[in-house]
């Protein structure tokens, strides 16, 4: 995608921009991949020994709502331990980093976000703020709803997956920029793709501007396991929304109940924890033989009973080593948070010069 700039305009070809508000612009890049997008990264997948399907399916608008459900779960406590740290630390991290626009990945309702915006608001209250998220309907409503609440706030909201994103940031217009990730979504990413976004984080900023980082740590397995199995079965339907969106993205005939046996399932949800990689696994279980066809990929894969797909992992960190990673792709820890029990950790890092930008 080539970008043309037109004074202060962008021009994002292929990309659908609106101007809805006179503070909010909006550039969705959804409807690129939507032309580009012929699903190979499904049945690639989906062609493995151990079937995968790739976990940006779990976000169409229903599984976005879904995920904010489970934020609000008793047994799921990276949302809440996170947004207490927050709450205590948010005007130290605005102190520390001045005046800066906000860039936040995977931004959904931007519940935690809102604890940021108040405390830059005590340092300025012109507030320049970039949401990122894949799901066009949840990014434009709490878009929406921010603007209400914070009159000075300007918004560019961008739709469309974070490599599309960040390969396609605006320009800043404030001297100093922070990429914000919390959530610990970094754990849903292999050592190979953490690497590859970590090098594409470095390269949307410049030397001495910021990424606030939210990760889950290591804690007992009883914990853990508990947050992605909790008891109203969120987690299961999130899981099994999955199959839904491939069944309206790709013309799929995945059947979740199967006809005259009341709410017997055709697969089941399945997470655990991988000792030796630190990390829960999510699954979806086949429940019996069946062969699914994906009508727009001319595509037709069959489940044997028992036969597992793998839909997410969802890594919990050691913070030293975690730190060496950051400072392999230029990142220097200024601040790390974590709460009373250790939990959860949350790191201020600044973008240092690389050997080729050094002076």
């Amino acid at each position: 995608m080539n970008v043309n700039r037109i004074g202060n305009e962008s021009i994002f070809q292929g990309a659908t921009i609106a101007n809805e508000h006179p503070r909010f612009r909006w550039i969705n890049f959804n409807t690129i991949a939507a032309a580009i997008d012929d699903g190979r990264d499904v049945i690639q997948g989906l062609s493995q020994n151990q079937k995968t399907l790739p976990c940006r399916y779990f976000y169409d608008d229903l599984g976005s709502e879904l995920f904010e459900q489970i934020t609000d779960l008793t047994e799921y406590y990276p949302t809440r331990t996170e947004q207490a740290i927050l709450e205590k630390y948010a005007s130290e991290i605005a102190s520390l980093t001045g005046t800066c626009e906000l860039v936040e990945l995977g931004s959904g309702s931007s519940r935690k976000t809102h604890l940021l915006l108040e405390a830059y608001t005590q340092l300025d209250p012109q507030l320049h703020y970039y949401p990122i998220d894949v799901s066009a309907g949840i990014l434009k409503s709490t878009a929406l709803a921010l603007l209400e609440r914070y009159p000075n706030l300007k918004l560019c909201g961008l739709a469309g997956t974070y490599e599309q994103a960040l390969a396609q940031l605006p320009p800043a217009e404030l001297e100093n920029r922070m990429v914000i990730f919390l959530g610990s979504t970094l754990g849903n990413l292999t050592d190979r793709e953490r690497s590859s976004f970590l090098t594409q984080i470095q390269q949307a900023l410049q030397p001495g501007e910021f990424f606030l980082l939210g990760v889950d740590l290591q804690k007992s397995i009883q914990t853990i396991e508990a947050a992605y199995n909790d008891d109203r079965g969120v987690t299961a339907e999130f899981n099994l929304n999955i199959l839904s969106h491939l069944n309206h993205r790709f013309g799929g005939d995945f059947v979740l109940d199967s006809p005259g046996e009341r709410l017997r399932q055709r697969f089941e949800h399945l997470a655990f924890y991988n000792r030796e990689q630190h990390r829960i696994e999510m699954h979806l279980r086949s429940l019996v033989t069946q062969t699914i066809t994906l009508a727009r990929l001319n595509y037709r894969v069959t489940f044997e009973a028992g036969e597992t797909s793998h839909t997410e992992i969802s890594r919990k960190f050691d913070l030293p080593t975690l730190v060496n990673e950051l400072s392999a792709h230029a990142f220097k820890p200024l601040q790390i948070w974590t709460d009373p029990q250790d939990w959860f950790g949350l790191l201020l890092c600044q973008r240092q010069c690389t050997v080729e930008e050094c002076p």
